[in-house]
């Protein structure tokens, strides 16, 4: 399991995984991982010559968004496609722009526009099969007024009525195809 852009480990540290791997470009990222957790300090771009063809299944949350253009997207999507084994699967989570108007800009930070449609046209020219696409899944951001106790959130992933009423960030589950070769 692969955590690209893992920040501080939210999401790796609560996995189990045979192995996991985490690789961000902020060296202080390491010290907040689980032990067990193969940390490399690199860009994005380079996870396909870090993981090679080894990954089943790899992570982003709320990444792509902060990609600087289509261009340096299309090059993560093929390092994404490099480091999975044909079968692997690519989950993607992040905010959708369809449902977020000027909010999506109001962090400095977001540079490229992305909906869950846009998104799976460029997984698809990059050679990956789309499993599952939710448009709306969870809530923009954490640091609104919505409660993030654990339980609660526990409660929202079971309830998939009330995703489509607070849901503004996109979930998708993307495939390399199992007879792919590496491109």
């Amino acid at each position: 399991m692969v955590d690209v852009a893992s920040g501080y480990g939210e999401f790796i540290n609560h996995v189990r995984a045979r192995r996991r791997i985490a690789i961000d470009l902020n060296p202080d990222a390491r010290r907040s991982l689980e032990a067990g957790i193969e940390f490399h300090q690199a860009a994005a771009t380079q996870v396909g010559e870090l993981v090679a063809g080894q990954a089943d299944l790899l992570f982003t949350s709320n990444f792509l968004e902060h990609l600087p253009d289509k261009a340096t997207l299309d090059t993560f999507l093929g390092s994404v496609r490099r480091a999975l084994k044909p079968g692997g699967r690519y989950l993607i989570l992040g905010p959708n722009l369809r449902y977020l108007a000027g909010a999506y800009w109001d962090f400095y930070d977001h540079h490229l526009g992305l909906t869950d449609k846009s998104l799976a046209e460029a997984l698809h020219l990059a050679g990956f099969e789309i499993e599952r696409s939710i448009d709306r899944f969870l809530p923009y951001t954490t640091q609104g007024a919505l409660p993030t106790h654990p339980a609660l959130v526990w409660l929202y992933l079971r309830l998939p009525p009330v995703w489509p009423l607070l849901g503004k960030q996109f979930f998708i589950v993307a495939r390399k195809p199992a007879d792919a070769h590496a491109r």
